[in-house]
């Protein structure tokens, strides 16, 4: 071999060596390195309640700025759904938003709190007595004649006043957990039991209330309230419920100003539960997959600095300590 030829070949072995040495490690379908940093991979999915929706979306986008190889998928279409394709192992998580049923824990359901919200009542702010909505609101038993028995059928007669005008109801087509809970503060009624105009999703009572000058609906305070301006969405606005029966709003009662006044009042008790209720993630057993255990960990730890900017309730520390347990 002529001296030429030598020098080719250690060339092309250099040339090969500084391509393999550039290449990236394979990685082991568990962890990478990314920017210094071990980085969990894979992809999670998750359907279910409207009420978790919005703050599911942010803990996924949080998450995913740590874990750059990690896919969140999420959708919405209400508890039942989420409950469904959970037990069907059609998803990873299911947000579910009210009580995990006997039926459903026969059938392997495995639950974990994550945060609270609530379920308020919802009408017009140009409601011809509008005025008389906020400064005597409605009592459980008026809200019951109007949404269970249909006793009540004009707003005079639920504010016992003179108006003639004719309410118009709004309850939820779609198996969920805020009409579950709202029927539950009805004398205990489930949601099959409430009377209206069915219509799918919060995002649809929602827009039907602002449509409606006479219309009455509820709603998760994710889709009364804007998150960023912390007051209330345009059109929309809170029937107070008069709890101690006295015929006003006292200044303990009026707790729905804005996002911040409303959520404090569910987390000390002044907002009665239900209609507040816990969150949860549920699935098919606990979860096996070291990426959904890890998210799930995440979003009772660190996710937690997340939970009042998104308009939800804090978890007390005793309640994420023993959630966390379920994780051991």
């Amino acid at each position: 071999m002529n001296k030429k030829s030598i020098i080719i070949k250690t060339s092309i072995l250099i040339a090969v060596a500084i391509i393999i040495a550039s290449m990236p490690a394979c990685n082991n379908g568990s962890k990478s390195e990314g920017n210094g940093k071990d980085s969990l991979t894979g992809t999670i999915s998750i359907s279910g309640a409207f009420a978790l929706y919005p703050v599911t979306i942010k803990w996924a986008d949080e998450y995913m700025k740590i874990h750059p190889d990690v896919t969140i998928n999420i959708s919405a279409g209400g508890a039942g759904k989420g409950m469904t394709d959970a037990l069907s192992e059609m998803v990873d998580l299911g947000m579910f938003s009210k009580e995990v049923s006997p039926e459903e824990k026969n059938k392997g359901a495995w639950w974990i709190s994550v945060t609270k919200d609530a379920v308020l009542a919802t009408v017009n702010v140009k409601n011809p007595e509008i005025q008389t909505i906020r400064t005597k609101g409605l009592t459980m038993e008026k809200f019951y004649d109007i949404f269970i028995t249909g006793k009540i059928t004009k707003w005079g007669a639920a504010l016992d006043t003179k108006g003639k005008d004719a309410i118009n109801v709004y309850s939820r087509s779609d198996a969920c957990g805020a009409a579950e809970m709202w029927a539950k503060f009805l004398n205990n009624k489930k949601q099959e039991d409430l009377q209206g105009i069915g219509v799918n999703g919060d995002p649809g009572v929602a827009d039907a209330v602002k449509k409606d000058l006479l219309g009455i609906g509820f709603n998760n305070i994710a889709y009364v309230y804007d998150v960023n301006s912390r007051q209330k969405y345009e059109g929309m606005e809170v029937v107070p419920i008069d709890i101690n029966k006295n015929g006003m709003i006292d200044s303990v009662e009026m707790v729905y100003n804005g996002l911040d006044d409303i959520t404090a009042a569910i987390k000390d008790g002044r907002y009665p539960s239900p209609p507040a209720r816990e969150l949860f993630f549920v699935s098919h057993g606990a979860p096996k997959s070291p990426l959904v255990r890890d998210f799930i960990k995440w979003v009772l730890t660190d996710g937690q600095k997340f939970v009042t900017e998104a308009g939800y309730v804090l978890l007390p520390e005793e309640i994420i300590a023993k959630e966390l347990e379920k994780l051991k």
